[in-house]
Formats: C-alpha cells, sequence, structure tokens
C-alpha cells in the first residue's frame, strides 16, 4: 500500500482556510470549467437570471429577487431561485448567467461552512464579502466571454448590531451600499423604483412592499424580469436577514404586498 500524499496548502487548511483554495489543491479539474472557452453562440444561449435586489431595513437587510431566466428571446423559467442563504447569518443574490451563478453561491456556502468547521468561528461579514469577491475574480475569464456573474450580498453584521448590503462587478469589485441597491438586466427601473420609496427605518411589512414594487416596476420596462402572477402562484422570493439569523420570508407575505400594491394601482 502507498501512500497518497495531497499537495495541499497552507491556505487550505492555515489560520484563514479556504474550500476554494483546498478544491484547487486536491481536485483541480473541478474549477477546470473556469478556464474554458466558450464561444458567443454557445454563451447566447446559456439561460441568464435577471433582476435582484436588496435593501436596509429596521432589523436587518432584505434580499429579493424574480423568478424569470431568459436565453436569448426565450423564457427559458418562470420559476428559477436567484435568492440563498449563504450561512446562518448572510445570504446572497444572483444576476447572470444561471448555471455558473448557482455553482458560484454553492461554492460560497461551501466556503463559509469549511472556514466555520476549521476554525470554529464565523467569518466577519466583511471577511465573507470579501471571500466573495474572490470567487467573482475567479469567474472573470468566463465574464469576458459572456457569462457574468454579478451577485449582491447582505448580511446582518454582529459586531455593528446591524444590516449591511454588498454590491460587486464582474472583476470581483466590491463595494458597500448604506440604502438600497440592484443588479441585473432590469436593476435601473428597479433602483428607481426603490430612490422614490426607500426610507429610513422601514419596518418589515414595508421593506417587503417597497422591495416587490421595485422587482413589479422592473417587470414592467424589463421584458427579462418575470412579474408576480397571482393565479400562477408565481411570486418574488425574499430573504430577510437579521439579528435572529436569515429566514425566506413566508410566500403568504410577498403575496400580501403583491395584493397591497396591486390594489393601489388598481
Amino acid at each position: 500500500m502507498t501512500d497518497h500524499i495531497l499537495p495541499l496548502s497552507g491556505a487550505s487548511f492555515g489560520a484563514n482556510p479556504s474550500f476554494v483554495d483546498l478544491l484547487r489543491d486536491a481536485r483541480p479539474e473541478a474549477l477546470a470549467h473556469l478556464h474554458q472557452t466558450v464561444t458567443a453562440e454557445a454563451a447566447a444561449g446559456v439561460a441568464h437570471g435577471t433582476t435582484v435586489l436588496g435593501l436596509i431595513y429596521a432589523d436587518g437587510v432584505l434580499v429579493a429577487g424574480d423568478r424569470r431566466a431568459t436565453a436569448g428571446y426565450t423564457i427559458a423559467d418562470e420559476t428559477m431561485r436567484k435568492v440563498f442563504s449563504a450561512d446562518d447569518y448572510s445570504a446572497i443574490a444572483i444576476a447572470g448567467a444561471a448555471g455558473m451563478a448557482v455553482e458560484m453561491v454553492r461554492l460560497f456556502q461551501l466556503e463559509l461552512e469549511h472556514y466555520e468547521k476549521l476554525t470554529g468561528d464565523r467569518l466577519s461579514l466583511e471577511g465573507k464579502a470579501n471571500r466573495l469577491a474572490q470567487l467573482i475574480r475567479q469567474n472573470f475569464p468566463l465574464a469576458m466571454q459572456g457569462l457574468v456573474v454579478v451577485p449582491l450580498f447582505g448580511g446582518f453584521d454582529e459586531r455593528r448590531d446591524a444590516g449591511r448590503l454588498f454590491y460587486y462587478d464582474a472583476t470581483g469589485g466590491r463595494w458597500e451600499e448604506d440604502d438600497y441597491q440592484a443588479t441585473g438586466s432590469g436593476s435601473q427601473p428597479a433602483k428607481n423604483s426603490l430612490k422614490k420609496r426607500w426610507r429610513e427605518g422601514l419596518t418589515r411589512r414595508e421593506a417587503i412592499e417597497v422591495a416587490v414594487e421595485a422587482l413589479l416596476d422592473a417587470s414592467e420596462d424589463d421584458v427579462a424580469t418575470g412579474g408576480p402572477s397571482v393565479h400562477r402562484r408565481i411570486f418574488p422570493l425574499a430573504l430577510a436577514v437579521t439579528a435572529s439569523g436569515a429566514d425566506e420570508v413566508p410566500e403568504a407575505e410577498v403575496e400580501a404586498a403583491v395584493d397591497a400594491i396591486l390594489e393601489v394601482r388598481g
């Protein structure tokens, strides 16, 4: 029997352990797709998720997204999930190449879990935001070929006792937003809507209504953003992250927000 020694780096298990570094050392083939060449035709046929947003409210931060994915002029999916919990106190919302985006979410979740298991402690919210920036930077070769992934990241900072929201560009550039932010093809109408309705100290119910109305406004101006459908039971997904943790907003609360907005609009 021969001992097999994996060429593991200190970054995989050291004081600041990284699951991505562990994967790169032990199973580099699992990340080989990040360096592949994609034709423009193939990139155009990949399903893309669209509008997601985040906003700060009184208890923390809320992230939300519509449910549509498109491939060119085709609607690829009307029930895509674009909002995920990253760990117990943070959430990520994705826009861009759907497959790459979901893969990035899984890697990010494992990255945070790996760190917590090896150190016995959670990364700071700032540290989590930086780790996500590294994953986006890693995807840059594919982003240059049309497979862009641009997420929003929000969480509850236990050190500051407040919600915080981060947004990114395709190169992994990272910025913090104090009020609200949106990304994806419908981001501009969504931000215009948020600009009109957001105010400091929103309650949970108000924050959900503001988020849902922004997504509804985006769906009216952007064909790649799906609007809510009461009859088909398709509603935006939202996650609220507070001092109590990250919890998906029940569909009943989202539906109530949709009903309230549609009633006002007639």
